[in-house]
């Protein structure tokens, strides 16, 4: 191995050496209580420990690093106090997710550390957001994100490349190539010859890497870095490796050829560089053996500390109330001053009222900036806020979800247009899987607001009208929002906003220019979770959001005679249902309206808490109205009798002839 080459003092010569050593000596520790049973799972790094180490190296301490499971170089050298490593592994308190997530399933703004979640792929879209927020306030810092040759297999790797190149991104891209995905091994995982090929699909720069080469990894890595710094774009780094170790210890590698595995074993990146510096006369025995004395006594004396801590304590309510960073809503009340307007242009105006409030705020989406988008909410939004903060985005909506996220991390808000509610589809993994469970997992916030045009009536099809809430109410850690009326939708989008929680807020496009309402001039705010009741009756509770509302008012108003409650929910999670049991229990009925299919909607959701919280109550069953379990046709005829507008009229006399 050539190590000749690369001009390093030796001072930072001897620092690599140590920083190569705790790393393995901590794994050779968890390996054997592995086999004790003292933790729980373990995906060694032994064979590519140079990679880690050579690129934290490279790196400034207040630069981002997102490492995955076999990075523990990363963390070592961060200089994170080992007995918080050893009790995350345990799943105890003073570890980085309080016991509610495993080994390297975690992050830290301590140390600059965004871990990986088990999904692979949205990570890499997170760097691209949290180098977009050091371009936009001005940074001159790069970024890097690990994954393996496996993952260069998903839709995300294309998507944040994609991203990285076209804004021209500072994010070190580090692919470790250590032969496997698993049991996979990389002739099946792609065609090319290098990963590092790939590069030029993006027009992004690319190097090959010795990654069992500690000097050539640091050398190159301090070059590029410090040009990228000064020049951002993002660089693609095949580091080439091999995995001694199964994927995980459990795994085994009996599917590895012997020769293959002697090859390797060969180019040990730490027994390599210690015989080179042994020859320099910088190590003697002596010496290396003070070192890891040193090592086997810090990981001794911390992992004593780790095994004599408590386990983590249970506290139901703590648990509940972590699921979303604690909020304390701003009440921003209006003047008298009011506009008649369309729920477009409520929409628009608060969008606009926020970028001015809010100057770290970024939106993004797909023709939102020239163009204004498919509906023309941000139609102006480019020459009043520029290209940086109102932003178009290639089709990517996954790895846009995740840059949100890697905004919000590096200290910036931002809101994602789906240009059709249908298409978030796309973007279901970040959204449940890295919005929804970072503050839970390790008290981050998820500081986005993604913006859902839904609906049918409009003839736009299947992958056009969908009502997919329900999606969403389900995941904890997501704030859904639905409003139907123009006041509402201004005031709950600057809500949204302000909240530093995950928020889907709906949008019906059949609502966005057939509706007018008088709606304050001012900037202004409601809270989340309050119900309004639009009408006052005594003989049955009527329930809805979004189109609902307006399909209920309709019936109400054509047949005056029915005395009814109707609430309009507003805010699906967190759910006003105290004000739906206050209805019930004075009306003793209840129908609950909603455009999506009936089955495994909110409606069935509300029933259930109906039933059981207030049954002693209730005169009738609880009526539940919605679509049909079909696709959303086209055809308007087809269309109509798909929604249940006219079914809630019949729905509703039956219950109360009940």
């Amino acid at each position: 191995m050539q190590y000749k080459n690369y001009s390093v003092s030796e001072e930072k010569k001897l620092q690599l050496y140590k920083q190569l050593i705790k790393p393995r000596m901590i794994e050779e520790k968890m390996l054997i209580l592995l086999r004790q049973g003292r933790i729980s799972k373990w995906f060694s790094g032994i064979g590519q420990e140079a990679i880690s180490v050579g690129v934290t190296a490279a790196m400034h301490s207040n630069e981002y690093i997102l490492p995955m499971h076999r990075n523990l170089g990363v963390f070592t050298s961060r200089n994170i106090p080992l007995y918080r490593l050893f009790t995350q592994w345990q799943g105890k308190s003073s570890g980085f997710t309080n016991g509610r997530d495993r080994s390297f399933h975690f992050g830290t703004q301590e140390y600059k550390i965004v871990g990986m979640i088990s999904h692979l792929g949205p990570q890499l879209g997170v760097a691209d957001g949290i180098a977009l927020a050091d371009l936009l306030q001005h940074k001159k810092q790069v970024t890097a994100v690990f994954t393996g040759e496996g993952a260069t297999s998903e839709g995300d790797f294309h998507e944040a490349l994609n991203i990285a190149a076209v804004w021209n991104l500072p994010v070190l891209f580090c692919v470790e190539n250590n032969g496997y995905g698993l049991s996979t091994p990389t002739n099946e995982q792609f065609k090319c010859e290098h990963i590092a090929d790939k590069g030029i699909g993006y027009g992004m720069e690319s190097h090959i890497i010795d990654g069992n080469n500690i000097l050539e990894v640091y050398s190159k890595l301090n070059a590029i870095c410090a040009d990228m710094r000064e020049n951002p774009r993002p660089v693609l780094l095949e580091f080439k490796t091999f995995r001694m170790r199964g994927h995980e210890e459990a795994s085994g590698t009996k599917y590895v050829p012997k020769e293959l595995m002697d090859t390797w074993e060969k180019k040990d990146p730490i027994a390599n560089y210690e015989k080179f510096l042994l020859d320099e006369g910088l190590l003697s025995e002596t010496s290396i053996k003070a070192i890891k004395d040193d090592f086997q006594t810090e990981i001794d004396e911390n992992l004593h500390i780790a095994f004599n801590e408590d386990e983590v304590i249970c506290d139901e309510t703590k648990e509940l109330n972590d699921v979303f960073k604690t909020y304390e809503y701003q009440d921003f009340n209006h003047g008298s001053q009011v506009k008649n307007i369309r729920l477009i242009d409520a929409i628009s105006d608060s969008l606009k009222q926020a970028m001015e409030r809010h100057d770290n705020l970024v939106i993004m989406g797909q023709d939102i900036a020239d163009y204004g988008g498919v509906f023309k909410i941000t139609e102006g939004f480019m020459y009043e806020f520029g290209k940086e903060r109102v932003r178009n985005t290639p089709i990517c909506e996954s790895a846009i979800v995740s840059t949100a996220m890697g905004l919000s991390i590096n200290g910036m808000k931002a809101v994602v247009e789906m240009q059709f509610a249908d298409f978030v589809s796309s973007g279901f993994n970040p959204i449940v899987n890295y919005l929804a469970k970072s503050h839970y997992r390790w008290n981050e916030k998820a500081d986005v607001v993604v913006r859902m045009p839904c609906g049918a009536g409009v003839g736009a099809g299947p992958f056009h009208s969908q009502t997919n809430e329900a999606w969403f109410t389900k995941t904890p850690g997501l704030k859904v929002v639905y409003p139907a009326f123009p006041y509402d939708a201004k005031g709950l989008l600057a809500t949204a906003i302000n909240d530093p929680n995950p928020v889907l807020f709906f949008e019906h496009k059949a609502l966005y220019r057939s509706l007018y309402q008088d709606v304050p001039l001012d900037y202004y705010t409601i809270p989340f979770g309050k119900a309004a009741l639009i009408k006052k009756g005594k003989d049955v509770s009527i329930v809805s959001y979004g189109a609902g509302v307006h399909w209920a008012l309709e019936t109400l108003n054509t047949n005056p005679e029915i005395n009814a409650d109707l609430l309009d929910l507003r805010t699906l999670h967190p759910l006003d249902i105290e004000a739906i049991y206050a209805s019930v229990k004075k009306t003793g009925r209840l129908i609950i309206l909603q455009e999506d299919s009936l089955f495994g909607g909110i409606a069935s959701d509300i029933s259930a808490l109906v039933m059981e919280n207030c049954f002693e109550y209730l005169d009738a069953p609880v009526k539940r109205v919605a679509s049909l379990e079909t696709p959303i046709p086209f055809a308007k005829k087809l269309e109509n009798n798909y929604l249940p507008k006219e079914r809630f009229t019949q729905g509703l006399l039956d219950l109360l002839a009940y």
